[in-house]
């Protein structure tokens, strides 16, 4: 945080390094996200029968596979297994080839009834585009930062992404009291107000 304690500035060695110990469980949570979801490749695959089936309803060519391997750290084989995942998860409650944050929550927490702030932040972030939706592209593009191949430094960003609630390009204190307490109740984890207020403040 800044001299004040009130803020953490997304610039500077010293900065990125508490951004870093304050991201910490969220970049632990994210890539554990990244895991179920590529975690699901051997399950994508069905009968040839139906495989062509499902091919014959693909928006994207191969061309687009060769081209979103080109602009991500993904090999072709790992795009076309991720467009399977996608079209099941995208599928799952409203048929139309977009993920909507309900079928995110239902793919990743087994539900599609609660809210929760950490969930609204990962949505947030994979929808570029701001249109309440997340497109094929979009998934390929946020999956990309948790790739083994990814730096740290990208990771970080997204993270302090993932805090900065306000879009200010800082991180308030309450911002990160708020995902703190969104990420331990998504594991039904219940602290005392004194506990918590000393992992907030390991960030200053």
């Amino acid at each position: 945080m800044d001299s004040t304690g009130d803020s953490l500035s997304g610039r500077g060695l010293k900065c990125g390094e508490k951004i870093c110990l304050a991201a910490f469980p969220v970049l632990a949570i994210v890539e554990l996200l990244f895991i179920a979801f590529s975690g699901c490749f051997n399950c994508a695959s069905s009968s040839s029968s139906d495989g062509e089936n499902q091919r014959k309803k693909l928006r994207y060519t191969f061309e687009d596979s060769v081209r979103l391997s080109r602009e991500s750290r993904f090999s072709v084989n790992d795009i076309e297994a991720l467009y399977e995942l996608f079209k099941k998860v995208s599928s799952s409650i409203i048929d139309d080839g977009l993920i909507h944050k309900e079928e995110l929550q239902l793919a990743l927490f087994r539900s599609a009834h609660f809210q929760n702030l950490f969930l609204d932040r990962v949505f947030d972030l994979f929808d570029e585009k701001r249109n309440g939706v997340i497109e094929f592209e979009e998934f390929i593009h946020a999956l990309n930062v948790f790739h083994p191949l990814a730096s740290i430094e990208e990771k970080i960003e997204f993270a302090f992404k993932l805090y900065d609630l306000r879009q200010t390009g800082y991180i308030e204190r309450e911002e990160v009291k708020q995902m703190v307490i969104a990420i331990l109740s998504e594991s039904g984890v219940q602290l005392s107000d004194e506990l918590l207020e000393q992992i907030v403040d390991k960030g200053k």
